[in-house]
């Protein structure tokens, strides 16, 4: 069957729902087995569950658990991982297995969607140092059989030259930084040959979107994270994100495992049917919402609306997430300090951070000194009267439009 002028990736895209069902049973079960065998604190003993409904009775997983575990049992926790080449650092700290085997990461999924092929050449401008998602698409573009550029970012002229020299098709990175080495291409007179964009770790705003569209380049987006891998990505329908073929997705309230109905904005738990790094009701932390219906692309597996938001406060700033304790902590460096709140916008087609800081008069490009410290980024402090910020309980604010 095609779809489209793609063809689908396998035939598990279009199976029907009671098979998909009925084979995440199966690879769920398996998984419990796995964990049980792992760290005893991962989930109390039981039996086979008999239908998909019975994860819910189990316990959410959740980011500090894995960096309590972890503390007392470098570096997974006891956890059942399997077929480990790589140990990758995240913010935590916590660590992640990465394997090597033909597509470990599931992305060649939404590199196919994208219509990158063996005839490709990706730049991958994901970074490779510490954090898992160079590795990510570099091996999902080898399970579609292009070749890879392990670009990285930085050096805005070199990756110019690079795209040029080497004839790049293919971008993969953060959706704003094709933007910077496009307009980077413009003032150095050079054409690139870009045509496809697959991208993630930040937002797609259409205007963005449509500004790749003129330039001739298709841009589409998934859904991933370090722990999981990948979840959920866009086909050409571009009407919502569809879920992977290897992980479970339940819609939660937030900070419970309780499901919402069809259609509300809750939390994004995953399970992860990969047998190499079993996770079960991870909480990702990430808003969404189940969407009704199926996809015009012909693919038949749930398609959730995409990123919607913080469960918490945590927003991603240029790629980089920034956490309501890190904001505590900057407040804690500074004793004059009342408080503090971190202000994500836009400029252009960028993300901007900036940062006000109630204080009696204290020194501005010190403060700055610690945002960039504590926060791994750079940006604009200003420094305001003391109860002058509102009483909202906000200490991090996005007031980027993603309409």
């Amino acid at each position: 069957m095609e779809t489209g002028r793609l063809g689908y990736f396998d035939d598990l895209e279009t199976r029907s729902q009671d098979a998909r069902e009925a084979a995440h049973l199966d690879a769920l079960n398996a998984q419990l087995t796995r964990v049980r065998s792992g760290n005893d604190n991962c989930l109390p003993d039981g039996g086979a569950l008999s239908t998909l409904s019975e994860l819910r009775s189990l316990p959410v997983l959740r980011k500090s658990d894995l960096v309590t575990w972890q503390a007392e049992t470098p570096p997974f926790g006891g956890m059942a991982v399997s077929n480990a080449a790589h140990v990758f650092q995240s913010p935590g700290p916590i660590y992640e297995p990465g394997g090597v085997s033909h597509d470990w990461w599931r992305f060649g999924r939404f590199l196919h969607a994208c219509g990158i092929g063996a005839e490709d050449t990706v730049q991958n401008c994901f970074g490779y140092h510490l954090t898992p998602a160079g590795m990510m698409f570099e091996n999902g573009a080898r399970a579609v059989g292009a070749r890879v550029l392990p670009a990285g970012t930085g050096q805005t002229e070199l990756q110019v030259r690079a795209a040029k020299d080497v004839g790049a098709t293919a971008y993969a990175g953060t959706p704003d930084y094709l933007n910077v080495i496009l307009e980077k291409a413009d003032e150095m007179g050079v054409a690139l040959g870009f045509t496809k964009a697959a991208v993630s770790g930040g937002a797609l705003f259409p205007s963005l979107r449509q500004a790749y569209a003129d330039r001739g380049i298709s841009c589409l987006q998934c859904y991933a994270t370090a722990d999981l891998g990948h979840i959920a990505y866009e086909s050409e329908a571009m009407e919502g994100m569809i879920l992977d073929e290897g992980v479970i997705v339940e819609i939660v309230t937030p900070g419970t495992g309780d499901p919402v109905p069809e259609g509300q904005v809750g939390e994004i738990l995953v399970t992860s049917l990969n047998p190499d790094y079993p996770l079960i009701r991870f909480a990702t932390g990430d808003m969404s919402a189940i969407m009704p219906g199926l996809s015009p692309c012909g693919r038949t597996n749930t398609r959730i609306k995409g990123w919607m938001g913080r469960a918490d406060q945590t927003t991603k700033i240029k790629g980089m997430f920034v956490r309501p304790e890190q904001v505590a902590d900057l407040v804690a460096r500074h004793p004059e300090v009342t408080r503090a709140r971190v202000i994500a916008s836009r400029e252009g087609e960028m993300d901007v951070m900036s940062v006000k800081v109630e204080s009696p008069g204290g020194d501005a490009q010190a403060y700055a000194a610690s945002v960039a410290e504590v926060l791994k980024l750079k940006g604009a402090v200003d420094v305001v009267p003391v109860g002058s910020l509102p009483n909202d309980g906000l200490v991090i604010e996005d007031t980027r439009s993603y309409d």
